[in-house]
């Protein structure tokens, strides 16, 4: 997922599923045609390890394994509250990545009295279907059956849930599902919200019809994109075992469908809701996330970080989303301490300036070749 610039090898870049909005410059099908999609990855490539990096390629067991009502076994990774438990947190991670997500802010919620409860979502990590696409409805059904779970498993406490990039995207349409459990309130975290347009769709959906099972990887593509400023994180995501590094079209046309049907439901987002979005977010860009933005009732609490990348919680100064976070929880309706109800007031009149950034064509992980000896 990380790659280092053709033009220079002091900045390492970033491709992750979720962005898509290069291929507005370039075109559906001629996008597609350079990617070599039907040439694709037969299988998952198998990723040579450094001795080095080692550590960052170690498989973490599940705390527990659930099984839902079709009979799936969906791996979790539980990190319990210390002392009196304040609330649960269901987290949901983002496309291709796994219940290890969560890794390195757990603990300050943990800390904090919350118990956070990851699933590998369907299709990820190690539950069923992995690298294939279960389908949206599948999806927030398995959501659903968790809250459930978590209800039942600690009574009288308040359960929250919480979704990075696609598992926002996941979280967005579970909320406003009448079948979907009560809950406190739900965080997102650069949700996956895209309107796809019919020069990228057609083309995709033509081509998933095609060849559904062949396979992707970013490498295809020639612009680099940075998901988070911490290189420690990156290269724990790269490595970690559970991490999908290809695609298979079928399940990134199902994204696809998945960001757009997400977008469409802002305006239906009542329950308490805290968005948190980062202001150099190139896998969400701006132009994508505004018109949402907008949709949102006036009840969203919206946090914009300064510098802020696609992968918050895994910044180098993720701690302040992180706390920005556990203040909403404990009182909606207080100032963030971060700032970042002041900073969104700032970036929603801003909207429409140039962005300094440049414009992304990530779609998919890619080889972190220049992490290898």
């Amino acid at each position: 997922m990380i790659r280092r610039n053709a033009m220079s090898s002091n900045h390492p870049h970033v491709l992750l599923s979720g962005g898509l909005s290069g291929w507005r410059k370039i075109g559906g099908v001629a996008a597609l045609a350079m990617m070599g999609l039907l040439g694709g990855c037969a299988r998952e490539p198998v990723i040579p390890v450094p001795v080095r990096h080692a550590e960052d390629a170690r498989l973490v067991p599940p705390d527990r394994v659930v099984v839902l009502s079709d009979g799936a076994r969906i791996p979790l990774r539980v990190w319990p509250a210390v002392g009196k438990e304040k609330g649960v947190i269901l987290a949901l991670h983002g496309f291709n990545d796994s219940r290890d997500a969560w890794e390195i802010p757990a603990p300050r919620f943990s800390a904090q009295g919350y118990t956070l409860v990851a699933p590998d979502l369907r299709g990820f990590g190690r539950a069923p279907d992995r690298s294939h696409w279960a389908g949206t409805a599948r999806m927030v059904r398995d959501v659903q059956e968790e809250l459930t779970l978590l209800h039942i498993e600690h009574p009288g406490v308040p359960v929250w849930m919480m979704g990075e990039s696609m598992g926002g995207a996941v979280a967005m349409l579970a909320a406003t599902d009448a079948a979907t459990p009560p809950m406190a309130g739900v965080i997102l975290l650069a949700p996956a919200v895209w309107h796809v347009g019919p020069g990228v769709d057609f083309p995709l959906r033509l081509m998933a019809a095609i060849a559904p099972e062949a396979r992707v990887s970013g490498r295809e593509l020639p612009v680099h994109v940075v998901a988070s400023n911490n290189i420690a994180a990156l290269r724990r995501l790269y490595y970690d075992p559970l991490t999908l590094h290809t695609t298979r079209l079928v399940a990134l046309r199902g994204l696809m469908d998945l960001m757009n049907r997400a977008a469409a439901s802002a305006g239906q987002q009542v329950k308490p809701t805290l968005l948190v979005y980062g202001d150099r977010d190139q896998l969400v860009p701006e132009r994508e996330m505004m018109p949402v933005w907008e949709r949102l009732p006036t009840s969203v609490r919206r946090d914009v970080i300064p510098g802020g990348h696609h992968l918050l919680l895994r910044e180098r100064d993720g701690a302040q989303v992180a706390d920005d976070i556990l203040a909403w929880m404990k009182d909606a309706d207080a100032p963030l301490p971060s700032g970042g109800d002041v900073a969104a007031g700032t970036w929603t009149a801003l909207h429409g300036e140039e962005l300094v950034y440049p414009e992304p064509l990530a779609i998919l992980p890619a080889q972190m070749d220049w992490l290898t000896p």
